[in-house]
């Protein structure tokens, strides 16, 4: 298994306004990946340019999210496959 630790930020107003320098309070996650996982995660953050394996963790968290706020307010995800068929996205909830 490989070992990733990744911060974690809790937003500030500091996200909010540019001009304003606030401390932004970060807490330390650490976890354990199988091979799999990891080559999954590298492959997310190739595709995405994202800067670090953290970037692409806390996207994926806020997408994460969103996704079940919308899905608990009564809301579907729906997809549309390559002939144009729409249909809704199945989620693991």
């Amino acid at each position: 298994m490989n070992s990733l630790t990744l911060p974690s930020v809790v937003a500030s107003d500091a996200e909010a306004s540019p001009d304003t320098k606030q401390k932004v309070t970060k807490s330390r996650v650490q976890f354990d990946l199988p091979p799999r996982s990891m080559e999954r995660l590298n492959n997310l953050k190739v595709k995405t340019e994202a800067a670090s394996y953290a970037e692409v963790v806390k996207q994926a968290i806020r997408l994460y999210e969103a996704i079940i706020e919308d899905t608990e307010s009564g809301r579907q995800l729906m997809i549309r496959d390559e002939n144009g068929v729409i249909s809704p996205y199945r989620l693991f909830l």
